[in-house]
Formats: structure tokens, C-alpha cells, sequence
């Protein structure tokens, strides 16, 4: 019983105040990597995603900035190929400790081979936790929204890793 109570005192001594102080606060910068892919059991058929996110916040709630993204697949069928997209975004944070839900919007441009090259917007949404006082991991979603009518509108994911200088 005694050592379950030491426990939870360094529990609380440690975590709690790393908690407290785990929020964005004005000045802050905001980098954020992600990365994925998939290979058929004999790596004929791959596909690989790196993304990368560049915030500032412009007070304790309120973040700009830009991404990158590239796709690249190499499939048996359909050869290679490549896709990028560049996009500017506006969030806005709810200061929730280590929980940092936001919602806001982006625009800008996808192209590459198999794809129309076009202007995107749309809505996203997500939440960062703070893992610590500087890291977080990071789960968002797009509604990705082309220019042209007749590009198709989807949702994009995105689980990162991020941190906060």
C-alpha cells in the first residue's frame, strides 16, 4: 500500500507539472514530421508518405504555416509515380493542457504525375497531445477541396510527431 502511494506522489511530481506547462504559448514555433508507407510481402508493390509541418503562433491559440507532402509509389502495374502538394494553414488551438484540439483551414497546390495538378482548400481539424512539455503526437483530417469541379474531393489523415521550439 505504501509503495502504491510513492508511486503515485512521483507519478504526480514528475507528469503533472510537465502537463501543466504542456500548451503552446505565443512565439512558439511548431514542427511537425510524419511519415508512412506499404509494401506487398515481396516489395514488388510499394508506396511511401513523408510530411512535414512549419507553425508559428501568433498568440496563446492561434497558429500559421506551411506543409509539404510527397507521396511516391512504385507499382507493378502501374509503374512509379510521384505526388506533392504545398499548402498554407490557419488553426486555431483550445488549451486544453496536454490536449490541444483545433480546427481551421488550408489552401494550396497538389501536383505530380498521376494527378490533375490543381488548387486545393478545404476544413481540417484534429487534436495534439503533449507527451511532454515540448513533444506531442499529433492526429489531424482534410477535407480536401480542388479548385477544378472536376477534381474529386476527399479526406486526408495524418498521424505526427511534433514539437514545439
Amino acid at each position: 500500500m505504501l509503495r502504491n502511494l510513492v508511486l503515485v506522489a512521483l507519478f504526480a511530481m514528475f507528469l503533472v507539472p510537465a502537463a501543466a506547462q504542456a500548451q503552446f504559448d505565443e512565439g512558439d514555433w511548431d514542427i511537425q514530421v510524419a511519415g508512412s508507407g506499404s509494401s506487398s510481402d515481396d516489395f514488388d508493390n510499394t508506396a511511401l508518405a513523408v510530411g512535414v509541418q512549419f507553425g508559428y503562433l501568433f498568440n496563446d491559440n492561434l497558429e500559421a504555416g506551411i506543409r509539404q507532402t510527397l507521396a511516391f509509389s512504385d507499382l507493378d502495374e502501374g509503374g512509379s509515380s510521384w505526388a506533392a502538394s504545398t499548402t498554407g494553414f490557419v488553426d486555431y488551438h483550445f488549451d486544453m493542457d496536454e490536449w490541444q484540439p483545433f480546427v481551421g483551414a488550408f489552401i494550396g497546390y497538389s501536383y505530380g504525375d498521376d494527378i490533375d495538378d490543381d488548387g486545393v482548400w478545404g476544413p481540417e481539424g484534429g487534436v495534439k497531445y503533449f507527451v511532454n512539455s515540448t513533444t506531442y503526437i499529433g492526429f489531424s483530417v482534410q477535407y480536401v477541396i480542388g479548385f477544378d469541379s472536376d477534381t474529386d474531393e476527399f479526406f486526408n489523415y495524418q498521424l505526427a510527431l511534433g514539437f514545439k521550439k
